[in-house]
Parts: C-alpha cells; sequence; structure tokens
C-alpha cells in the first residue's frame, strides 16, 4: 500500500494495524482510509449524516465530522477552481437568503447575504457581511416598511430575471437546502458551497 503522505510504496505494516512508510516515516492507518471512503461515496450520492450513520452502522456524530470535512474540503476546491478561472467571469449577482420558515418583516436582520459570479457555465459564491440590524433599520416605523418592500421586491425581482445560469443555481440552492432543517450562521457558507459544487458537477 502507498504512502497517502509521501506516495512511496514501501509501507509495512505495524502491531496496532497502521501502516508506516519507510520513506517519510509517517504513520497512516488503511482502516480510517476505508471508512472515509466509504463516507464519501454516501456523501457524494446526497445521503444525509444520518442516513449514512445507519448504512454504516457508525455512530452519528462520527459521521458528522467527517460530512463537515468534506464540507470545508469542497469549500477550498472551490476557491481553487476559481482562482484558476477568475479571469473567464461572465456575469455577477447578488442574493438575499431566507429560510421559507421565516416571515421577511419579523426576520429582515436574518437574512444571508451572498454574491453569485458565472464562469463557463459554472457558479462561485462569496457570502456578503451580514449588516446589523440598527444599520438595516431606521427608527422610523415609515422607513422600516420601505425596507420591507425593498427587500420583498429584491428577491422576487432576481428570480423573475431570463434563466441564466446564475437564477439556475438560485433555485438549484433554494430546493437543496430545504432538505435541512435549519443551518446556523457559523455553518450556511459550507451548506452554500456544497450546493454550489453539486450544481457544477452534478447537476447540469
Amino acid at each position: 500500500m502507498k504512502c497517502i503522505y509521501c506516495k512511496s510504496p514501501n509501507t509495512y505494516l505495524l502491531a496496532d494495524k497502521q501502516r508506516k512508510c519507510s520513506k517519510c516515516k509517517r504513520k497512516f492507518s488503511p482502516k480510517k482510509i476505508e471508512r472515509e471512503k466509504e463516507l464519501w461515496r454516501h456523501f457524494e450520492q446526497g445521503y444525509h449524516a444520518r442516513d449514512a450513520s445507519k448504512l454504516t452502522k457508525m455512530h452519528f456524530a462520527t459521521v458528522q465530522k467527517y460530512y463537515e470535512k468534506f464540507r470545508r474540503d469542497i469549500a477550498l476546491y472551490a476557491d481553487e477552481a476559481y482562482q484558476r478561472n477568475s479571469h473567464q467571469v461572465t456575469g455577477y449577482d447578488e442574493y438575499l437568503y431566507l429560510a421559507k420558515s421565516l416571515k421577511v418583516k419579523e426576520n429582515i436582520g436574518k437574512f444571508q447575504h451572498f454574491l453569485t459570479l458565472s464562469y463557463n457555465e459554472k457558479v462561485y459564491n462569496i457570502m456578503m457581511p451580514k449588516a446589523k440590524r440598527s444599520i438595516l433599520l431606521s427608527d422610523t416605523e415609515q422607513d422600516d416598511k420601505l425596507l420591507f418592500k425593498y427587500l420583498t421586491f429584491n428577491k422576487i425581482a432576481k428570480l423573475s430575471k431570463a434563466q441564466s445560469t446564475i437564477t439556475h443555481f438560485w433555485n438549484f440552492f433554494e430546493n437543496f437546502i430545504l432538505k435541512y432543517k435549519g443551518v446556523s450562521d457559523e455553518q450556511f457558507v459550507f451548506y452554500l458551497k456544497e450546493a454550489e459544487w453539486r450544481f457544477n458537477y452534478f447537476k447540469r
């Protein structure tokens, strides 16, 4: 078995079932590698962590950690792919997302704001900083109503444009994120990147 670090073919089995590389002297676990490969196959096929846990009979917390790692790796891969193709960007637009279970007027400060760029019929998303409610809203009821109308129109207007790579992705993302019942602000970007990856490489 090749070393996972330096790719040397000279590795040997240790008493604890790990393997050690004769060249770089580092250890690795073949069992852990196979477990990760199996979970990656389930992740790639779209199984949720809880479903993958049942299929593999692994503890849910363990599977969830692997899934979080996969999403972080996907985010890094997306950044690298974009850097190679940034000169080919053909369009961009911003999107304000709010979970369908939440009402717009009562949850203006909970919008997720991201920028979607298109290149080579693929997309790349950049999270925009969240504005604080004190910045978004004025102290007057009239301005509050005007902002509510603006945000509502802004979202509908973007979705009603002629179909393009960007609006196709937004529709795909809206359906994708519905499968998850609540995503924290901290994890939102990684789910966004997973949707981006699935749209770019599987749903075309």
